[in-house]
């Protein structure tokens, strides 16, 4: 008998349950603004003296903004699943998913984004990733 898979609760999938990764989140609302902040800087939105990043630098602060934000709708989904957020969470995801292909060196977790472990949702990926930068102190932040 197989396990049905579920990405809202991570039922069937071979990944942190939310409850897990989202540990040592931020509450939403700080969570959000980090992930604005994120996004205003590498837009070049933000004021202030500015830095270019090395190649390697610009990669892994990229993937920072993906992970936090896919991180961020994957939350937001499973609070409130309505008006399209479970959309928006997946298309987060599946854009990380698609970096992380791109980045192989970045991946952080046991399965790689295309693992057929994440078939047919990446918002578990999402988790995997997000408890994996976590449990190592967060780095490049």
């Amino acid at each position: 008998m197989s396990t049905a898979t579920n990405p809202d609760t991570g039922d069937g999938f071979d990944a942190p349950t939310p409850d897990v990764a989202y540990a040592a989140a931020p509450d939403l609302r700080q969570e959000m603004y980090d992930v604005m902040a994120l996004g205003a800087a590498r837009d070049g939105r933000r004021r202030g003296v500015v830095v270019v990043p090395s190649a390697a630098d610009g990669a892994l602060a990229e993937r920072i903004y993906l992970l936090r934000r896919a991180a961020l709708l994957d939350r937001m989904a499973i609070d409130d699943p309505a008006h399209g957020a479970r959309g928006f969470a997946n298309k987060a995801a599946f854009r990380l998913a698609a970096f992380d292909r791109d980045n192989a060196r970045l991946v952080a977790g046991p399965h790689g984004p295309m693992s057929i472990e994440f078939d047919p949702g990446q918002r578990p990926y999402v988790r995997q990733e997000y408890a994996a930068w976590t449990a190592a102190g967060q780095p490049g932040t």
